[in-house]
């Protein structure tokens, strides 16, 4: 059969995390990011479109013209780049339409825990630690950045500081108590 009617996949998974860069949103649940994640998740869909993909296209084209497509490696890397820049191109879109942009810094100089605080707490053995609750796309575990759906996330939220909450893990349940928690400052408003 000629490969011209063979079916390229190169993990042509659905667009919502299939391709493990990103976890799937729980169903039924919104998708919260802080304006540093959305525009940052925009930065890089616009890139995508205004800059990475033109430049492929381009490289595919030359490469067409160049005759034996098969072996042709311009080519061939081309359109499998291109597969992975149309791939997260839709999952961007999609997410960034779903996107419910929740500013952090509203709650400043509180101690009760929401989407956005930074809570250094204590586990059973006095060991401290500090994470900060995000979104789901924008969450880094090495920035000790965690998101709200994380187990850890659903322990805090609506705590406060000196509450002593039950964290349920796979080793098995355990108490951490909160220490502090901070919010970003506001930013002023510009005239």
């Amino acid at each position: 059969m000629s490969k011209a009617f063979t079916k390229e996949t190169d993990s042509d998974g659905d667009d919502d995390g299939a391709d493990g860069a990103l976890p799937p949103l729980p169903a039924g649940s919104k998708n919260y990011i802080t304006p540093e994640g959305y525009a940052r998740l925009r930065d890089e869909l616009l890139q995508l479109m205004d800059e990475e993909r033109p430049k492929i296209v381009e490289t595919v084209h030359w490469a067409a013209k160049n005759g034996d497509r098969s072996e042709n490696g311009d080519y061939l890397y081309g359109k499998k780049r291109l597969r992975e820049i149309d791939r997260r191109i839709r999952f961007l879109t999609k997410r960034l339409e779903i996107a419910e942009v929740t500013d952090p810094s509203v709650h400043h100089g509180r101690d009760q825990i929401f989407f956005g605080a930074t809570v250094r707490y204590a586990d059973e053995t006095g060991d401290e630690r500090s994470v900060t609750i995000l979104g789901i796309d924008e969450a880094e575990s090495a920035k000790s950045q965690v998101s709200w759906i994380s187990p850890i996330a659903r322990a805090l939220l609506k705590s406060r500081e000196g509450d002593v909450v039950k964290l349920v893990t796979p080793g098995g349940a355990h108490e951490v108590e909160i220490l502090s928690v901070s919010y970003p400052e506001p930013r002023p408003v510009a005239t």
